[in-house]
């Protein structure tokens, strides 16, 4: 099972993170919290990286849903996305979205699955929207 669904954008980082705002936004998903690594690294350890930046995404309804199944189940949430520029390639952002069917595999509880595929198609459709606005462009 792959652990992110995933894209890469050509374009800058500040635009990546305003369209992976935007595309979830448009899913249900509000960001509850925000960590820039690069930031975060340089301040406390001194180290340089590429943008990295975390997104604390949760999409309320599916997140009550989860929890009503399995209070534990909040140690999975929110549904982390990553905005990164790739190290490899300057000029491409990679979104890496957390695959919710990890939930499933870590708390195998009856009802989870269906909210592990409804978020799913709801990280799919953001990611999925992201590449075709690409294409557009």
């Amino acid at each position: 099972m792959a652990l992110a669904l995933s894209t890469t954008l050509h374009t800058s980082f500040d635009d990546a993170v305003a369209r992976t705002r935007k595309a979830l936004s448009e899913q249900g998903f509000g960001v509850l919290t925000e960590i820039d690594m690069k930031a975060t690294l340089k301040a406390k350890l001194g180290e340089d990286m590429e943008d990295y930046l975390i997104l604390g995404a949760c999409n309320p309804p599916l997140a009550h849903r989860a929890v009503t199944v399995d209070r534990q189940i909040g140690l999975l949430l929110p549904c982390n996305v990553v905005v990164r520029t790739d190290p490899s390639d300057p000029g491409a952002v990679l979104i890496d979205a957390m695959n919710p069917q990890i939930m499933v595999q870590v708390a195998d509880q009856p009802g989870l699955h269906e909210v592990a595929d409804d978020a799913t198609a709801a990280l799919r459709a953001a990611i999925d929207s992201l590449s075709a606005d690409t294409a557009k462009d």
